[in-house]
């Protein structure tokens, strides 16, 4: 692993001032990420079973509290399709058959979810998500990447599906494709059709262009030419169909009738608590692995404070829950836009939740001209990106340990559910290390540090794992401004795992003036020819 020349990560000190004046490109940035935003609002509150109007207060609260809260000025904070299957399992399973109900209650397990996200941001616990294992997280999302298509497909097809499961939907696709509304599923194959096909487009009013801007500008006249505001019915073939407003977004009449208050009346139930840990927990991995991610694309190289960040996430998750609002965490798809957009500050997200508001307060109208197929295409291509075969095909070159872990937490998460999925890809890791000789002194590591000059040792014993990374990464941050070379040395310990390489990759290139190398990965063998793969020492 060779030096890289970027910074150091310090997670204590904010990222950057307020800025005292109004950077001119911010509003541009911000008004294109409220475009992509608006659809893909709507469209995960709809899937989670939430009001469509739900998932744009979400993204308001996101954009203004987060915006000028948060440690990550770069990062939209706002509802992901991450979390579409824990909440909208939250209204099914706290509903028990009355999804009004389970609404309310959901709102509920956000509130107290929001409230443990705060104290882990005051005990400064966003760190611990550095140390998740890559595999298990891209096991997790691809989960989630195929709930989503299985739910959305039918809505695609304008079709209710009997089953509930994934592998019941997913099997149940086929009869819904024969057995699709013609009308409707005209306007989701336009929308698959641009959302897939833009991004292949190489002329420059492609790039210019949001995908999803497109489809609404797409879907919008075709809903408006078929009179989906209306109820009616049709025959096309010899087979009869039905057309009506239940095919549309539908919004309050004002902004305070889209306020609902939590129902607490259950929240400290075993499957409420459940939902919290749930929430909490893949939320708060979710925003540190976006914030790491949108500060190597940031141009200005500036550093995040994630444990800042976490705060603003749950106060922001605390106001969107006691309003009627959607778990939110800090986005990948929308921060790369406000990147790609020219943002150089967090007035952009600011400027995004305003626009937003600005939107749902004037033009209503208009955004309950917007067909749901279409946003259920913008959701399926979402989950596309999220199990795409690729991600499959790049995890199995890394080793088949790292698929071993990924198909795990894929398959045991369809089959149950995220906290069960990822607990079981995280007990495989544990025993895949013990199976390999590494020594339970090895989950607690004493990394130590010396100074010889301008190059600071980390010494790590026994085994270099995933456990180790918090301490070493604690050690080079201490590392003063004198330091031109950082070493991590792993001569003599049994294993060294894919986490740790990736995530120490990571670090090296958030050094200021030093480069970071690793010293005895020679002595080592590869599990595959990936510079990241998991290493263990010769058998003698």
């Amino acid at each position: 692993m060779t030096g890289h020349s970027n910074r150091i990560r310090h997670t204590g000190a904010p990222p950057d001032r307020p800025a005292r004046r109004f950077p001119k490109s911010d509003p541009k940035s911000g008004f294109l990420v409220a475009l992509i935003a608006l659809p893909l609002s709507l469209g995960i509150a709809v899937a989670s079973g939430f009001p469509p109007i739900a998932g744009v207060l979400t993204a308001i609260v996101g954009g203004i509290l987060g915006g000028l809260l948060g440690g990550a000025p770069l990062t939209v904070k706002g509802p992901a399709a991450g979390l579409i299957v824990i909440a909208v399992g939250a209204v099914h399973d706290l509903g028990q058959g009355d999804l009004v109900a389970g609404y309310r209650r959901a709102l509920a397990a956000g509130v107290v979810a929001a409230l443990v996200q705060i104290v882990l941001g005051l005990i400064r616990a966003a760190d611990v998500g550095v140390a998740m294992s890559p595999s298990v997280v891209h096991g997790m999302l691809a989960a989630i990447g195929v709930i989503i298509i299985a739910k959305q497909a039918h809505v695609v097809l304008g079709v209710d599906p009997a089953a509930e499961t994934p592998f019941g939907l997913l099997a149940e696709i086929p009869r819904s494709v024969l057995h699709a509304n013609p009308a409707i599923l005209l306007v989701g194959a336009l929308a698959l059709l641009l959302l897939f096909g833009l991004p292949l487009v190489r002329a420059r009013w492609s790039r210019l262009v949001p995908a999803p801007l497109a489809v609404l500008a797409v879907a919008i006249p075709i809903g408006l030419w078929l009179h989906l505001d209306r109820p009616h019915d049709y025959t096309l073939f010899g087979a009869g169909h039905h057309l009506g407003p239940e095919f549309l977004v539908r919004l309050p009449g004002s902004l305070p009738d889209a306020v609902v208050l939590p129902d607490f009346s259950q929240v400290f139930s075993g499957t409420s608590i459940q939902y919290v840990v749930m929430f909490a927990l893949i939320g708060t991995i979710e925003s540190t692995l976006t914030v790491l991610a949108v500060d190597s694309m940031d141009p200005a190289k500036r550093i995040s404070n994630v444990n800042r960040d976490l705060l603003a996430i749950g106060a922001g998750n605390l106001t969107s829950s006691l309003i009627g609002g959607l778990p939110m965490i800090s986005e990948i798809v929308r921060s790369k836009a406000n990147l790609d957009a020219g943002a150089t500050s967090r007035w952009s997200n600011v400027c995004h939740g305003a626009i937003l508001l600005l939107f749902v307060a004037l033009i209503p109208g208009v955004v309950q001209t917007i067909p749901l197929a279409a946003l259920a295409a913008m959701l399926v291509y979402t989950g596309f990106r999220l199990a795409s075969p690729a991600e499959v095909r790049h995890v199995g070159r890394i080793g088949r340990d790292q698929l071993a872990l990924f198909l795990t937490t894929l398959l045991v998460t369809l089959a149950t559910d995220l906290l069960v999925g990822v607990a079981s890809g995280l007990a495989l890791k544990l025993v895949l290390h013990l199976a390999r000789g590494v020594p339970l002194s090895a989950f607690v590591p004493r990394p130590r540090a010396s100074v010889a000059g301008s190059v600071l040792r980390i010494r790590v014993r026994d085994a270099a794992i995933f456990p180790a990374l918090l301490p070493v990464r604690k050690l080079i941050s201490r590392a003063g401004p004198g330091i031109t070379e950082v070493v991590v040395d792993v001569r003599g310990v049994a294993l060294v795992d894919h986490t740790f390489l990736a995530r120490l990759d990571e670090l090296a290139r958030e050094l200021p003036s030093a480069r970071l190398t690793v010293e005895g990965l020679d002595d080592l063998v590869p599990a595959s020819t990936d510079p990241h793969a998991t290493r263990r020492r010769r058998s003698r």
